[in-house]
């Protein structure tokens, strides 16, 4: 019996600069590159509230990946890293991304 493949989460929490940059420049152009690797955006805010730690951001989301090889796949891959690198360099002034294996 193969071994069940479970999916993963990205936890994301960004401090965008300018929102109408990062969805022209951004986000209008992952989200199609979410859609065909299979990812789906399951939650997304403005107004994340924190109850614990500090968290200097204005935008969380929560991705679900088919699987973590997937997730790390879709990361190193030809489509996502150019808009990562704007997004990280030029569109926000902080922000994470967390792989986490589902359960």
């Amino acid at each position: 019996m193969s071994e069940e493949i479970k999916p993963a989460y990205g936890l994301v929490q960004i401090n965008i600069t300018n929102q109408s940059e990062f969805m022209e420049r951004y986000a209008q152009h992952v989200f199609p590159i979410l859609s065909k690797w299979g990812i789906e955006m399951i939650a997304g805010s403005d107004t994340p509230v924190t109850k614990e730690g500090t968290f200097k951001g204005n935008w969380s989301a929560v991705l679900r990946f088919p699987s973590m090889a997937l997730a790390e796949e879709w990361y190193d891959s030809d489509d996502y890293p150019p808009y990562r690198d704007i997004r990280m360099n030029e569109l926000t002034g902080s922000g994470s991304l967390v792989f986490v294996q589902g359960m």
